[in-house]
């Protein structure tokens, strides 16, 4: 384990350098949220339907909230919606999508 001396600040950014490592947790989490994604999208129940349908009601005030959807997409890196929608049909599709986006590290 490397040891860091308290007297000289250093940013995270820094120590990571030094230490010759890189963060790896977002690239977990993003994983894991698309692997659950797929599979809840491929089960067409009830989290389908929430996930692609529009919600009844009114429109919400100002900046809109990011969707999964849409911060999956650009992790990604696949053109339209419907494109990933149609990957996630597609277990070994989908599997094989993710797998190259948590390797080449994209968003």
């Amino acid at each position: 384990m490397l040891r860091f001396s308290w007297t000289h600040r250093k940013s995270n950014e820094t120590v990571l350098i030094e230490a010759n490592s890189r963060r790896s947790l977002i690239k977990t989490i993003r994983k894991r949220q698309a692997t659950f994604l797929g599979h809840v999208m491929r089960r067409e129940k009830l989290e389908h339907l929430i996930t692609t349908g529009k919600l009844d009601g009114k429109r919400g005030r100002g900046k809109p909230r990011e969707k999964m959807m849409d911060g999956l997409k650009r992790w990604l890196g696949s053109g339209s919606l419907t494109e990933t929608m149609t990957a996630m049909g597609h277990r070994e599709l989908w599997r094989n999508l993710i797998s190259d986006a948590s390797k080449h590290g994209t968003g």
